[in-house]
């Protein structure tokens, strides 16, 4: 088993590949974790994970300027069926589409659209920062296994994936009306909420994900 952490010039890296490396230690799990911008790695991968922070359009234009990656990922998730993770904006490129700063093509992977978050409380600041309580709303989920109703997890953005079909929203918040939290479909997951950041939530979820087969 291994572990590809996809380097495009995006994303939290060394925090990602520390919280895995913990998170398999703790299972007594024997792998690898890479953090890779070789497409080539990424095919011998078991697992993948495609961090992301900043603007949609730039994470994807990233991915775009590595010969080869946005291919390997399609045929590592899509055509492999690996067990893929998203995390924040790496979440955001499985949609349809993002609205923002325009209107920007997305993997198309989970049916839906990445919109701006509009709290109808005004008190409440945009970027969403911070902790919040999670709703599961597939509790059953392999992903969520071990982590309670109401459990807390790390936040920070502005926009967020807003699913077509409500049998691919796995989790959500409250922040002045229902934010999703994460995703998935089949082999896919993604979370809007930094696992790497989110302590022992974080920890028990990503030990999931590395044990996960990707079924559901």
């Amino acid at each position: 088993m291994s572990v590809a952490i996809v380097d495009y010039g995006s994303g939290n890296l060394r925090s990602a590949a520390k919280a895995l490396s913990e998170a398999a230690r703790m299972e007594g799990l024997d792998l690898a974790i890479e953090v890779t911008a070789k497409a080539s790695v990424l095919a011998k991968a078991s697992h993948v994970v495609l961090p992301g922070v900043g603007a949609f359009a730039d994470c994807r234009q990233g991915l775009a300027r590595i010969d080869g990656m946005e291919a390997a990922l399609h045929e590592a998730a899509i055509e492999k069926g690996k067990p893929f993770l998203g995390i924040c904006v790496g979440m955001q490129l499985m949609a349809d589409l993002s609205n923002e700063h325009g209107r920007h093509p997305g993997f198309g992977w989970i049916e839906g659209e990445v919109t701006p978050i509009a709290p109808k409380d005004a008190a409440l600041k945009v970027p969403h920062m911070g902790w919040n309580e999670l709703q599961l709303e597939a509790p059953d989920h392999p992903l969520f296994k071990g982590i309670p109703a109401g459990a807390h997890a790390y936040f920070v953005h502005s926009f967020a994936l807003m699913p077509a079909h409500g049998n691919d929203l796995l989790a959500s918040v409250d922040y002045g009306g229902p934010v999703t939290a994460a995703v998935g479909r089949g082999n896919l997951v993604g979370t809007q909420f930094h696992p790497e950041k989110s302590q022992r939530v974080g920890l028990r979820l990503l030990a999931n994900f590395l044990r996960w087969r990707g079924e559901r």
